[in-house]
This record gives structure tokens, sequence and C-alpha cells, in this order.
């Protein structure tokens, strides 16, 4: 078991910086806190299972193609390639934006989808796996809000001061009200993002639908617009996925 636990951290580390040409040996075992000579046994018992890989050139490591591999198999089970994409890619053809498709993973969600406009020369651009605590974000404040209370509020005491939660299960309880949820400039300046959650057959959050767009021409007809073919698009692909069962 240590040994999975030390492999997750080193996979996590990498994931950290994938906007890097790669990671030294010296910092991931400075960032993983294992001596040099048990990074380096680990690291190579990694690359014999794909988990890493280094480059020959500069030596530096970097996350191996096998968490793509597997990442792609997660979709199938959710049926994401005949169901979701299709509905992601029709939602950013209509509004010319990004889209995208977020799933809870603890006190975080992922980015694990994103879907450009090629019509649509000012993207918000935020990379796939992406990971964001749950009460930050249109998407996953509308997850939070789809949750059963005992849940969002065990996720909030981990994420916000005691005396700031119930402030945060009113904007839930108003997000569930009005079945969407809206953020301005609060992750990136001068960006608006309209969400909404999606539930699988049996009713679990399964993750949110969100289109980012700029703030700056962003009037209330066209927010309007934004929000009905969000929750549109949130519940085609809920009935798809209970259509299946």
């Amino acid at each position: 078991m240590q040994s999975i636990t030390r492999a997750m951290t080193v996979a996590k580390v990498l994931a950290s910086h994938t906007n890097e040409k790669g990671v030294s040996i010296s910092v991931l075992s400075k960032q993983c806190e294992l001596p040099l000579s048990t990074m380096h046994r680990l690291l190579q018992a990694m690359i014999k299972q794909g988990m890493v890989e280094q480059d020959e050139h500069s030596k530096l490591y970097r996350l191996g193609i096998v968490w793509l591999e597997y990442g792609l198999k997660v979709y199938d089970t959710i049926d994401y390639v005949s169901k979701i994409r299709p509905e992601l890619e029709k939602l950013s053809k209509e509004l010319e934006e990004s889209v995208y498709l977020s799933k809870p993973v603890g006190t975080e969600a992922m980015i694990v989808e994103r879907i450009d406009s090629e019509n649509n020369s000012i993207r918000i651009y935020d990379q796939l796996g992406l990971r964001i605590p749950m009460h930050i974000g249109a998407a996953n404040k509308s997850m939070l809000a789809a949750m059963h209370s005992t849940q969002s509020e065990s996720i909030l005491s981990e994420l916000v001061p005691a005396d700031k939660i119930p402030d945060f299960l009113q904007t839930l309880n108003q997000i569930t009200k009005q079945g969407y949820a809206i953020s301005h400039s609060e992750r990136t300046e001068g960006t608006s993002s309209v969400a909404v959650s999606i539930k699988d057959s049996l009713g679990q959050i399964i993750g949110a639908v969100s289109v980012g767009v700029v703030s700056f021409n962003l009037t209330e007809e066209r927010l309007a617009f934004l929000i009905s073919k969000v929750m549109e698009t949130g519940n085609n692909i809920s009935t798809k996925l209970r259509s299946n069962h």
C-alpha cells in the first residue's frame, strides 16, 4: 500500500507540472518528500508500467500515456462518447463559446472535457485536468447544490470557515430553486460562467456542464440565452443517461 500511495503522490506532482516540459528527479524528490534513491527506484517501476515517461535528452519526467488510456475507458463507462460529447459539441456550436464538462472528485472538481468553438477567437481557456475547489465557480456550485445537504455541508466544512457556511448554503438553495448557477469574475477577472449539474440513472451527480464567456459584451439577453441553452443541454444529457437503464 505504501508503494501505491507513493506512486499516486508522484503522479499528482507530475500532473501539477503539465504546463512544463517535465520535472527533474531532484524536484520530485523534494516535493514528494522522498530520498533520491527511493525516488529513482519508484520512477523506474512506474516507467515499466507506463505511468511515467522520461525524456532521453533532458532526463526530465512526465506522466505516461497509460493515464490517458485509463481515462478513455472511464469515459466509456459513463456513456461519454455516445451520450455526453455530442451534446457538448452541439452546445458549443449553438453558443459559439467554449463548453466544459467537470466531474466531482472529493472536495474538488476536475475539468474532464473542453469543446472550443472555431468561430470564436476570444476563448475562456481552462486546461483539461485542472482541479478547482468545490466552492469556487458556477460548475462546482451547481454540483454542490444538487447534492444531498449532508454531503454538500461536509464538503464545505473542509473548504470554508464555519461562519461562512450559512451564506454558502443560502447561495446553494437559490441555485437549486432556479436550476442553474452563475459566476462573475470568480476565478478570472472579466469572465462569466453558467452551469448546470447532470445526474445518472440513479440520480447521482456525475458532473456539470458549463459555458465560459468574457463579460465585457455580455448583455442580459445574451445571458438569458446562455442559461436556457445550458439548462436544455443538462436536461438532454440526464435524460439520455436515464434512458439507458
